[in-house]
Order: structure tokens, then C-alpha cells, then sequence
């Protein structure tokens, strides 16, 4: 961003503190705030202070997804959502096994404004991983369809997919259904570690309603700048 550029900030941006100290992730925080109003705290940090770091996120304004990608017996689910639904936080994550376990976590939410999000498959995992798994004759898509259609059917606000299957997922759970996308990334940068990638630009074309970003973002030399530039891809997708 130049100094004659006004600084664009979206909402539909989530930046993933993938770090593993707290300090690391309010660095980060500080230097992206500009651009972006809405974190993911994951499980590495959860487990490093990242409960007391969602409160302090939630009450410098932010925005928080906590993203705990939930799977246990029905009761363990449901009181687990309901203490992250005391924290405040924005959505939360559990995998889409089965009915019994998204219900549960619905109980949990109680009447708060918690939004649970149901993980279809990983964006690291193609046909060969789902073999190995015993879900056999599923590709990736195949699988997280049906996924899609389970957990719209349970109840639950929305999913996580990759990009490449959003309009696909579109299609199956209508418009009034989250679609929240991780394994963005803009245009040269490294894949990762990631199998399914997709530039913020098309994710949103392909009917995304939020993008999950870490590393471009977060171990980049300026996090700003990158920040910016994925903002600006955004809202250029959004007209």
C-alpha cells in the first residue's frame, strides 16, 4: 500500500494465528489490524493461553473463530461448545461425523450467538488420504458434498471447504448457508502443505463468505502489506 492509498479492511477476511505463543499472535494482530477484524485461534494456541487471548481479542473489538474442530461422545461436545460459547466467541469449528455429534453442539450453543461451522475434509487430504482412511470409491468433492448437505440438514450455520468446491457446495445448501474457506492462496505464493488452493479472488467468484488465511499472511516480511493485498483482492471479487 502506498501512502496515497486508503487502507481497505473487510470482514471477510480471517487471518489464522497459527502461532505458538501469544505474544507472536498480538504482534500479528497489531500489525493487520488495519485490514482485517476477524482472527482464528486454533488448536495450537488454544493450548498455549489462547482462551484468555479470545477475551482480549473480543474486547479490543475483533472478531473471534475458534477453530477446536470438535469430534467426541455427544455430552464431551455439548459442553465443550458451551463454555467456548461463554468465551464470546464469533464461530467454532467441529468435524461432520455424524447427526448425534452436530446436535449436541447445537444444545451446547444454547441461545448464543455462537456459529458452528462443520469441517467436511481437510484441504491437505486428496483421494489417496481417504483410501487410507477406509472411505473408499469418495473423491475429496464427493465427500465433502455430502458432508455439506449433513451438516446444513443438522442444523448447523455453515461449513469448511475448500474454495474449489464452494459453487458446488453452493449449490447443494442454497444461499442462506455459511461457507467458510481455507487454503487461500493469492497469486505466486508457496501452496504449503495445503492440496486444495485457491486465490481469494476466485474463492470469493466461487461463492465463499469468508476466507481463512495464515502464512501469506502471517510469515510474510511486511503481514500488512499482505494483509492489504488480499483485502483489496476481496472487495475487488465483491463488485
Amino acid at each position: 500500500m502506498t501512502h496515497n492509498e486508503t487502507a481497505i479492511k473487510t470482514d471477510r477476511l480471517i487471518i489464522a494465528l497459527d502461532f505458538p505463543t501469544i505474544d507472536e499472535a498480538r504482534s500479528c494482530v497489531q500489525k493487520t489490524s488495519q485490514h482485517c477484524c476477524f482472527y482464528k485461534i486454533g488448536l495450537e494456541l488454544l493450548f498455549s493461553g489462547g482462551q484468555d487471548f479470545v477475551k482480549e481479542l473480543l474486547a479490543d473489538g475483533h472478531r473471534v473463530f475458534v477453530d477446536a474442530k470438535l469430534l467426541d461422545i455427544g455430552a464431551t461436545v455439548e459442553k465443550a461448545t458451551a463454555n467456548i460459547a461463554r468465551l464470546g466467541a464469533d464461530f467454532l469449528t467441529l468435524h461432520v461425523s455424524d447427526t448425534k455429534t452436530m446436535q449436541a453442539a447445537i444444545k451446547g450453543r444454547g441461545s448464543s450467538s455462537l456459529k458452528l461451522l462443520g469441517v467436511t475434509v481437510l484441504t491437505n487430504l486428496e483421494t489417496e488420504d481417504l483410501n487410507e482412511q477406509g472411505i473408499s470409491g469418495k473423491t475429496p468433492k464427493e465427500l465433502v458434498l455430502h458432508r455439506a448437505k449433513l451438516a446444513k440438514e443438522a442444523g448447523l450455520d455453515g461449513v469448511i471447504a475448500s474454495a474449489q468446491e464452494a459453487a458446488d457446495i453452493r449449490e447443494v445448501v442454497g444461499p442462506d448457508f455459511l461457507i467458510v474457506t481455507p487454503g487461500i492462496r493469492p497469486v505466486g505464493s508457496d501452496i504449503g502443505d495445503q492440496a486444495r488452493v485457491m486465490t481469494p479472488k476466485l474463492a470469493i467468484e466461487a461463492g465463499a463468505d469468508f476466507l481463512v488465511v495464515g502464512r501469506p499472511i502471517s510469515r510474510a516480511d511486511n503481514p500488512a502489506e499482505a494483509a492489504d493485498q488480499i483485502a483489496r483482492e476481496i472487495a475487488a471479487a465483491i463488485v
